[in-house]
């Protein structure tokens, strides 16, 4: 039986490596659709709560998990000798930017290095973790063809960006469309096979190199219209003007226009992270890209702006930040997520912490994080807590809170997010961006 028998059939063992925000939603997929699939990671925490039955990831059910590991259909480990018998997988692991802000791809590479030791003929391999156009074919496919092994022939090598928007109660993989670029005509074909029964539509194009290029032009794309809108806030708060008002009067534009929002900055592992392995893959060519390059300095700005507005606010009633009691309300980096990867709530916080400000912060998805060698503990949102703080500072906008109980014991607001502007909340104590 060949590969694409086995994955008709469901007699394919699937290993996904990674069992994060991607990963781990993935395997459930495929173990909803029949597969027996294993979940790699090095974290033992993680493998021993999937294991368990239960999910360490807010948009998992562990009611969905629990029968999938019962059943023996999914399970977890830190083995990667499990890749022995595999037939296909996933690669599903971080890419962060070091502190120069070039691609850190040492995940990706000590997984394909595990996958070498391992791989067989009649396998297949997918690339899913975001990276710079050219690493699938010029970094993963000679490491796995020193085994001897050819690529579209031995085995199959694809590249598929991951689309997953933590939170987002609409699209999931299924309904999600799914790029897919191969090295050969039969490593589409067999990568498409792979995809088809977990997504609804899957969308081939001609290489590698342009599926990995797509990723990044999505969120590149998003990151660029940010970096608009937030100069558009600088420049509205400049000529006195509300920005909320404008975006809003735009957004009702039926034909060329998209509305997007400014905020305090940039959060979550894509949007901030992947226009910088663009640009990094450009400047290795002789290219500056001026729109990323600009986009990026503006979004990074935004977290000292937001502080600039704390020490205006402060300043109208003769406060001074240095020793004023700071309450920000938000550390994930978007509503009703518990994920605080590059969250510009971060940056808020250590700003103020270095201005001399005591800060505290609520938020019902983030018990604590560590900061300066610190940790820092979520309190309880309450109206003695709101009225203790000389500035309460609104970083994300979860659906959670009470804005009208903050906004009655407040003593000054600086809402970054426009929550109480949308629900209708109107106060001389609020400061906008």
């Amino acid at each position: 039986m060949d590969l694409i028998q086995k994955i008709e059939s469901r007699k394919a063992e699937i290993a996904i490596i990674g069992m994060g925000y991607v990963g781990f939603p993935l395997a459930v997929e495929f173990a909803l659709a029949g597969f027996s699939v294993t979940g790699i990671d090095l974290d033992q925490k993680k493998v021993k709560v999937i294991n368990h039955r239960g999910s360490h990831i807010p948009d998992v059910d562990p009611a969905i998990v629990s029968p999938l590991v019962k059943a023996g259909k999914l399970k977890a480990t830190t083995d990667f000798d499990v890749l022995q018998t595999t037939d296909a997988l996933s690669i599903c692991v971080p890419t962060p930017l070091n502190k120069t802000k070039n691609p850190d791809v040492s995940f990706i590479l000590a997984a394909s290095e595990q996958i070498k030791k391992h791989l067989h003929r009649d396998e297949l391999v997918v690339l899913e973790s975001t990276t710079y156009p050219g690493t699938t074919e010029e970094l993963i496919r000679p490491m796995l063809e020193e085994t001897g092994l050819k690529t579209g022939v031995d085995f199959y090598l694809a590249f598929s960006p991951e689309r997953v928007d933590p939170g987002n109660k609409i699209y999931s993989i299924r309904n999600t469309p799914k790029v897919i670029g191969a090295c050969t005509p039969e490593c589409l074909r067999h990568a498409t096979a792979y995809y088809s029964p977990i997504v609804e539509k899957v969308v081939g194009v001609s290489s590698t190199d342009a599926a990995e290029m797509v990723k990044l032009l999505e969120n590149t794309f998003r990151a660029v219209n940010i970096g608009l809108v937030n100069e558009v806030a600088l420049m509205c708060d400049v000529l006195g003007i509300n920005v909320w008002e404008v975006l809003q009067a735009a957004a009702t534009k039926p034909f060329g226009y998209m509305p997007f929002m400014p905020g305090p900055g940039l959060g979550g592992h894509c949007i901030p992270i992947d226009p910088h392995y663009l640009s990094w893959k450009l400047k290795s060519l002789n290219y500056y890209a001026r729109f990323i390059e600009l986009a990026g300095e503006i979004n990074s700005s935004m977290p000292a702006y937001v502080v600039r507005k704390v020490a205006d606010a402060l300043n109208s009633v003769e406060r001074s930040v240095k020793g004023s009691r700071i309450l920000v309300l938000g550390i994930a980096y978007k509503k009703d997520i518990d994920d605080i990867r590059e969250s510009p709530a971060l940056d808020v916080v250590k700003l103020l912490q270095q201005k001399g400000s005591e800060v505290q912060f609520s938020d019902p998805f983030v018990p604590e994080f560590r900061m300066n060698h610190k940790i820092l503990s979520c309190q309880r949102l309450t109206p003695k807590l709101v009225a203790g703080a000389d500035c309460v500072v609104i970083t994300t906008d979860h659906s959670a809170y009470d804005y009208k109980m903050i906004l009655k014991n407040a003593k000054l607001i600086v809402d970054s997010r426009n929550a109480f502007g949308v629900r209708g909340l109107k106060s001389k104590k609020i400061i906008g961006l």
